[in-house]
């Protein structure tokens, strides 16, 4: 194959395939014929008649591959630890690197976004030794509670806090220091409630990061210094979605692909049955996600606080003293083998 190949991941499940349609179509509709585009859905099960709606995208230059995690997810365990409208999908852009040893580098995408430019041009972003690529974090630099909470509780400078949902990994430096132990390890040392995944990305990444401009993941915040026709890529994140409100920034961007797609009568279906009492129900876990913030940046044992005494430690990110997981495994395969052979030595 003599075009450029590119491989773009996502994490979907039933619910969200309508999402993931539109963000197809708006990336095929911009992508260069000069590439090849290869789409990796990573999902625990996926519905036969949904499979088949994404797969109209795989022609020409573009193919789609379906990828399932539930034999990672049963090695994992309960380890993976969501609240609210989260579900584990969220953590698949995690385990990318080993699983694919032949890629050197990845793009993973959200799929509540719009594209307006070639991602190919995202993906030949340099990225030298550093771990990702990434945009800060809009919505963190105008919330104060979200500053001082990765400023104070993460130990990670607000305007250095990247947005997970638009990732290009460095997927060669990432095996390399192991990321998938030093996660595994982290999330059984340490329990991040705020920003889940992406909390974990950021404080193991940290100071190894290319930071992109923002009109790559530019979120729907008032931005004078942007034209729209300038914005390479949209992230409707958070409460800013066209499918819940009817006046949210550049929301005639997605529906001009939700139409293209197919997808615009499901989508106004959604936004038909976004009733007050749900669009209430959202404004108070935005409330309380902010509050969430607050009172954690506060904390005394905060993560940034247990680092810098060397309660966790910098390297491994295991606490002080801890077994490492595979070490805990091994411990209890070898408990439950001498109970075994004790019962058959009665």
């Amino acid at each position: 194959m003599n075009k450029n190949l590119i491989p773009v991941f996502f994490s979907v499940d039933d619910n969200y395939v309508p999402f993931l349609i539109v963000t197809l179509e708006s990336i095929v509709s911009n992508a260069s014929k000069d590439n090849f585009y290869n789409f990796y859905v990573l999902n625990n099960g996926i519905s036969k008649e949904n499979i088949e709606k994404v797969m109209k995208y795989n022609k020409n230059n573009f193919k789609i591959e379906f990828v399932n995690m539930a034999d990672k997810l049963v090695k994992i365990g309960d380890a993976l630890h969501t609240r609210d409208y989260y579900s584990k999908t969220t953590y698949y852009r995690l385990f990318i690197p080993t699983m694919f040893p032949q890629f050197d580098k990845a793009l993973y995408l959200d799929c509540d976004i719009a594209v307006q430019a070639d991602i190919a041009e995202l993906y030949n972003t340099n990225l030298g030794n550093n771990l990702v690529g990434a945009i800060a974090d809009e919505s963190v630099g105008i919330i104060p509670e979200f500053i001082n909470y990765v400023n104070n509780f993460l130990g990670v400078k607000n305007t250095n806090y990247f947005n997970a949902g638009i990732l290009l990994m460095n997927l060669k430096e990432l095996r390399k220091i192991d990321f998938e132990g030093k996660f595994i390890n982290l999330i059984s040392s340490y329990t991040f409630n705020v920003a889940q995944d992406q909390d974990y990305l950021n404080v193991i990444c940290k100071d190894r990061v290319t930071y992109a401009s923002k009109v790559w993941n530019k979120m729907p915040f008032e931005d004078n210094s942007l034209a729209l026709k300038d914005i390479k890529l949209i992230h409707y994140n958070l409460s800013f979605k066209p499918w819940h409100y009817t006046d949210v920034l550049y929301q005639e961007v997605f529906w001009k692909y939700a139409k293209q797609a197919g997808q615009e009568e499901k989508m106004l279906q959604l936004l038909a049955e976004f009733t007050d009492e749900k669009k209430q129900k959202d404004a108070l876990g935005g409330k309380k996600l902010i509050e969430m913030a607050d009172a954690q940046s506060k904390q005394k044992d905060s993560f940034k606080s247990l680092l810098e005494s060397g309660e966790i430690n910098s390297v491994t990110f295991l606490r002080r003293d801890a077994l490492a997981p595979d070490q805990v495994l091994a411990n209890f395969v070898e408990k439950i083998g001498s109970k075994f052979a004790k019962k058959n030595n009665k």
